[in-house]
């Protein structure tokens, strides 16, 4: 069949809302876009990890810890799902790893930035993890099954992370006046690195209409950066709090919130690995990926061993058996 029947087909596939799965043919484009986008977000996932992680041994109470340390594992276990759904256009797991340490391939910029306060804790939750959650959501439908599938796990625990830290800085706000001013350096710190999180203007991102025809993306990345600055706009009140954006307004005409202009310098800068912690945070991926090879080899070892031996791989010795019951003693 000529490729551009093969292509007629895959498109009306698409547009009548039918998932396309890995064994259907679809255009190397869609594939290549597709692993640039996943193995991305799950970089992120992972790489995202580090800047809470931090804060895990001081964090302010065991609740707090408690909830930080579920933060992150469900943050690592995003980072799996993800790789997983890559896998599927084959591409494998070490080479996306791989083209992470070369700088090859990037991740949200956001997670360059430091975490010097307990309140980044709450402001990464509720800023990012809420502009993470609006540009997530739209994904459940994207037409890619294997992604779209992924993606309504990871809404639902990304919703609880944005709860999680609004409630940490409501907590903040209702505070002694240093823990105010602690909440509100969080969030003019991060509002605009949120922001930035969308990418760039439609004007600057060449890939969003063909995304958008292949229903990977659902919604421009200003569509979607507008409808996130509205809701902040409100929340922020609760929190007796203000967006450092002094051009902020509520527009009646266009029943939308102006904004001021966006920083794109920093946020390229960034992006090409000039920002605060780029160098940092590669560094702890790359380190953390060869401590752990010791671990990678020896369930290789353990897999070998069970294909030819299995009752020797599987089955506890006596010994084994005899020291168990030794430490109940």
């Amino acid at each position: 069949m000529p490729l551009q029947n093969h292509e007629e087909i895959f498109q009306k596939k698409v547009d009548r809302e039918v998932r396309i799965e890995p064994r259907d043919w679809m255009p190397d484009q869609y594939r290549k876009t597709l692993i640039r986008q996943i193995s991305q977000h799950a970089h992120s996932e992972i790489v995202g990890m580090l800047p809470e992680g931090n804060w895990i041994t001081r964090a302010p109470s065991l609740r707090r810890k408690a909830t930080l340390i579920a933060k992150v594992q469900d943050e690592a276990g995003h980072g799996l799902y993800l790789y997983s759904a890559a896998e599927t256009l084959g591409i494998t797991r070490d080479e996306m790893i791989r083209q992470l340490h070369v700088g090859k391939a990037k991740y949200s910029s956001i997670f360059n930035y430091p975490t010097p306060s307990w309140a980044d804790m709450g402001a990464i939750g509720w800023l990012v993890d809420g502009a993470a959650i609006m540009n997530q959501v739209p994904l459940c439908r994207a037409s890619y099954g294997p992604y779209s599938r992924a993606m309504i796990r990871i809404c639902k625990e990304e919703s609880f992370h944005q709860r999680q830290g609004f409630e940490i800085l409501l907590t903040l706000s209702t505070g002694s006046d240093a823990q105010r001013q602690m909440c509100q350096d969080a969030i003019d710190r991060w509002w605009w690195p949120s922001i930035m999180m969308f990418g760039p203007n439609d004007d600057s991102s060449p890939n969003t209409a063909q995304s958008m025809k292949w229903k990977i993306k659902r919604f421009t990345n200003d569509e979607l950066r507008q409808r996130f600055v509205d809701i902040c706009a409100e929340q922020v009140k609760i929190l007796g709090m203000n967006l450092p954006d002094p051009e902020l307004k509520w527009n009646q005409e266009r029943g939308h919130f102006d904004f001021g202009p966006i920083n794109w310098d920093e946020f390229w800068n960034v992006v090409n690995g000039n920002g605060p912690c780029n160098k940092e945070r590669l560094e702890a991926r790359v380190k953390a990926h060869e401590d752990g090879a010791w671990v990678r080899e020896a369930a290789v070892a353990y897999a070998n061993k069970r294909k030819t031996d299995p009752r020797q791989a599987t089955a506890p010795s006596s010994s084994h058996f005899e020291a168990g019951q030794s430490l109940l003693k």
